[in-house]
């Protein structure tokens, strides 16, 4: 049943809003977090018995909906000192497809890689993959269900058959069904719930706002993960990871991602330094996205459409200045965008810039100070993130002053991963952070306080931010209707509300005003 259809009359909308502040602090009957699965656990352990059949397998949208990334893994993953590489070259990368079960009338041939993670240090192990292959299939029709089979066909190594239907084409009047997002996954109990509700839904398409596998929350060696790997290995030469999670997280995440194409983008957990300088090279290699399809010929930020939506991916790991490579490519690409064609604009990066939680509090201050105009100035409507592990929406904003044409930003980091959700405030009494607590891992700081409103001259409030209008320490997923050209309803679903129907955390009405929030193109000052 629609969540349009199964929601009271009463629903908000952000035209009543600024809405009055409101928390929801942790229900005490319920535990912060839960350890990671191990990797024997059924929905992580390799399920086919020979190597040569494909698995992990996940779709991923190109830039339109008349083509599609299809990715898999073949082989066995090697952990030791001495590890030798699989060679890609020695099987092949096909996917057959077609629009009737069993008759594949197309088939598309692609590329294949495999990549290490080198630790030279003592007692430290090291991992190459299997091979990654990713095969780009077109000539889709739009709002089509396809079957389709990947894998070796010489071996013959195909895995099962599966399907999945393609959007609909750009178009005011053409939406997804359902647009689900999500954050800061990793592998816990509390994962395989959120994963399990999200699936319910019945989403067209899912964004990961970033912080996937948490494979860095553990040694080389494997054994146990932790929430704090500084705190439990303070004498480890270098932030490690045990590579095989990234497998386990693939295998948990098949059943979704075979079916419904999915999103993504980089979050700190991806950065995953190697010796030799070399970082986020499992997301930069097991991930297929449309970067040379949007202009960007980066993984680290690029666009897609979804109907009538415009998508931004913003990197926060990578040279985000007026002056760097992606302003650039982000100026020009909110230029192209016709928002009679797709009149909604959304962005989805990985830390917030809005955030009154102590975790993680302006932590990217200075990536808000060079984008934020940019997105303004082209009214994107919707800016989504994750990082901080709980759930938060603020009020309509811009430059931390309210405006009723700043985008609404949502912070959805409560995907369920190992180190726990947040229940501290920066404006409960000790636990605003200092200046210096919350540091990029890449990137500068930039503190800022307050230079007008309440908290005048103060780094933190002392009581729930004006723009801050509903947050709640709960893991949890949220869903995106788009009903039309200016109205979308917004839906984040706590895991404990799971068997419970229509009950939700939060849920609002998204309602754009092109009359009134006219486009600043023309007040670029980089124009």
């Amino acid at each position: 049943m629609s969540l349009l259809l199964a929601v009271s009359e009463a629903i908000p909308t952000t035209l009543d809003g600024p809405f009055k502040p409101l928390t929801r602090r942790l229900d005490p009957s319920l535990r912060r977090g839960s350890d990671d699965l191990p990797m024997d656990h059924p929905r992580l352990r390799k399920r086919n018995v020979s190597s040569v059949f494909p698995e992990q397998i996940a779709l991923a949208l190109s830039t339109t909906p008349t083509s599609m990334w299809v990715s898999w893994v073949t082989g066995d993953a090697i952990v030791g000192k001495d590890v030798k590489p699989l060679d890609p070259s020695s099987v092949a990368s096909e996917v057959w497809y077609g629009k009737e079960k069993g008759k594949y009338l197309l088939k598309k041939i692609g590329n294949a890689t495999v990549y290490n993670q080198l630790y030279p240090f003592d007692g430290l192990l090291n991992y190459t993959s299997g091979i990654i292959h990713h095969v780009l299939i077109d000539g889709l029709e739009p709002e089509t269900k396809y079957y389709y089979m990947c894998g070796d066909s010489s071996v013959p190594a195909m895995s099962e058959e599966l399907s999945f239907v393609t959007l609909p084409l750009p178009g005011k009047d053409a939406y997804p069904h359902r647009i689900a997002f999500v954050g800061d996954l990793g592998l816990t109990s509390n994962t395989t719930t959120t994963i399990d509700h999200l699936m319910e839904n019945n989403p067209s398409v899912v964004i990961i706002v970033g912080d996937l596998t948490y494979a860095d929350q553990y040694r080389t060696i494997g054994g146990k993960g932790v929430p704090c790997f500084s705190c439990s290995f303070p004498n480890a030469p270098i932030r490690e990871t045990y590579q095989p999670r990234w497998d386990a997280w693939g295998r948990l995440m098949e059943p979704l991602t075979s079916k419904v194409p999915t999103m993504v983008i980089e979050g700190n957990h991806e950065i995953e330094p190697q010796a030799s300088g070399v970082t986020f090279k499992s997301y930069s290699e097991r991930f297929a996205v449309p970067s040379s399809e949007s202009g960007s010929n980066s993984n680290f930020y690029y666009s897609f459409d979804a109907g009538g939506v415009h998508f931004v991916m913003l990197g926060a790991y990578v040279d985000y200045n007026h002056t760097g490579a992606q302003y650039a490519w982000l100026k020009e690409d909110l230029s192209k965008v016709d928002r009679g064609v797709t009149p909604w604009l959304v962005a989805a990066m990985h830390p917030p810039w809005y955030n009154s939680y102590s975790s993680h509090y302006q932590e990217f201050e200075c990536m808000r100070q060079e984008m934020e105009e940019l997105l303004f100035q082209h009214r994107v409507d919707i800016v989504f993130a994750g990082h901080v592990h709980a759930y938060e929406r603020m009020n309509r904003i811009y430059n931390y002053t309210l405006d009723p044409c700043g985008p609404v930003y949502i912070t959805i980091g409560d995907g369920g991963n190992i180190e726990k959700v947040d229940v501290d405030f920066a404006d409960d009494p000790g636990k605003c952070p200092s200046p210096g607590d919350n540091i990029p891992e890449i990137g500068g700081s930039c503190p800022l306080n307050f230079t007008s409103g309440y908290a005048k001259g103060k780094f933190c409030w002392d009581r729930q931010p004006d723009w801050s209008a509903y947050r709640e320490s709960s893991f949890g997923h949220g869903i995106l209707e788009v009903v039309n050209s200016t109205h979308a309803l917004w839906s984040w679903q706590r895991n404990q509300d799971v068997y419970k129907d229509n009950i939700y955390g939060d849920q609002i009405y998204i309602v754009r005003q092109p009359d009134v929030c006219i486009s600043l193109k023309s007040r670029d000052p980089t124009a």
